[in-house]
């Protein structure tokens, strides 16, 4: 289980390549609600996305020995692309399995960021199967896009700066 701990960590890894996004009141939806409703501009990361953040963590705690032999990792998009562009930055190999329906946008930027891509299947379970037979087979490591811990601690950190201002109370 994710500790906060855990994603205090993450954050001190990945925040000198992670860019700050600003998260704003939205008045429109706080006065639809009748609530505070802030906005994570995560769109702003390099990729697009918040998810380079767990890609990029994953990264930082795999071994020297584990990051000679690549990555590898299924996705249609967003994933594909936090993972590809983060280890073309750190010298690491990556192959990105993605499903023959995937956007040519989302292929075409997964390439450009540096990554290997191999379209595989109809759907991301048949790309994800792939991917995991290919790990075995070529002793790559699975970046999981979302069943890893290190992929979640490194989501996690999105909202640290909001986490640690509130306190809770029991």
């Amino acid at each position: 289980m994710i500790q906060l701990s855990d994603i205090h960590a993450a954050l001190n890894r990945i925040r000198a390549n992670i860019r700050v996004s600003p998260c704003p009141r939205s008045e429109s939806f706080s006065g639809l609600t009748d609530n505070s409703i802030f906005l994570k501009l995560d769109n702003q990361q390099r990729t697009g996305a918040f998810k380079e953040r767990g890609a990029l963590n994953k990264l930082l705690t795999m071994t020297a020995e584990e990051r000679s032999r690549g990555v590898i990792a299924a996705s249609a998009g967003n994933h594909a692309q936090g993972v590809a562009y983060h280890a073309g930055k750190h010298g690491v190999h990556a192959r990105i399995v993605m499903p023959m329906p995937t956007p040519l946008t989302k292929v075409s930027a997964t390439k450009a960021y540096g990554a290997e891509v191999l379209l595989h299947g109809t759907n991301y379970d048949e790309a994800y199967e792939k991917a995991v037979e290919q790990s075995r087979d070529d002793r790559l490591t699975l970046i999981h896009a979302f069943d890893d811990d290190a992929v979640i601690a490194g989501q996690g950190t999105l909202v640290w700066k909001f986490w640690s201002s509130i306190r809770i109370s029991t």
